[in-house]
């Protein structure tokens, strides 16, 4: 069923009895008729790789799948064109930034005058969210540890407040641009983003 605001999808039978709710979400896969999924993977149409359910989760929460006795339903609400979701790498305006970056061979006095000078003209355009995930973020980090970082359940609420606005300012990067809907993606800080995360931190 597709509604205005959501696609609701509803599966004849719930989980094999083999199978948990929590190794369900972890990707492990489990055909109910394994001749017809031998088939459909010598035609090369599905993988056979359980990666189906964490691909989803990268975008949506554990709340949108409801099981019961007889039957599995997942919710999807309609929080954004999933078509346009691979430009999440580059929004507009992000290929044609001009802050300065900092290059990983410059000299530490350059290196300190270049982020010093990017944190104090990012500082004051940033919001209090965005803030926020620069603080949060560590390393290289999956969508799904920093909404859990953020305690953030709601993934419409994370991308456009945190994500794409952090993204467009060129403050954070994915670790895979060229797969943007990887189930491996994650993202980092660039060296503006450092920058400002060094000034917050002060």
């Amino acid at each position: 069923m597709k509604e205005s605001n959501r696609i609701e999808i509803t599966s004849s039978g719930s989980l094999p009895d083999m199978l948990s709710k929590e190794e369900f979400f972890e990707g492990f896969s489990m055909p109910r008729n394994q001749e017809i999924m031998r088939i459909f993977k010598d035609l090369d149409l599905v993988e056979h790789l359980g990666s189906g359910i964490p691909r989803i989760l990268e975008a949506y929460s554990t709340d949108c799948f409801r099981f019961t006795e007889n039957f599995l339903r997942m919710t999807f609400p309609n929080a954004w064109d999933l078509s346009e979701d691979e430009d999440v790498a580059m929004p507009e305006g992000v290929e044609n930034n001009t802050t300065p970056q900092v290059n990983d061979h410059a000299t530490p006095e350059v290196t300190n005058h270049v982020t010093d000078h990017v944190a104090d003209h990012v500082t004051d355009h940033v919001t209090d969210h965005v803030e926020n995930l620069i603080l949060t973020l560590n390393g290289s980090m999956s969508r799904t540890e920093l909404m859990e970082m953020l305690g953030l359940r709601h993934n419409q609420t994370f991308r456009e407040n945190y994500l794409h606005p952090a993204l467009i300012n060129n403050l954070i990067e994915m670790t895979l641009p060229d797969k943007p809907k990887s189930i491996k993606q994650k993202y980092r800080l660039t060296p503006k983003g450092k920058a400002l995360q060094k000034e917050l931190k002060k």
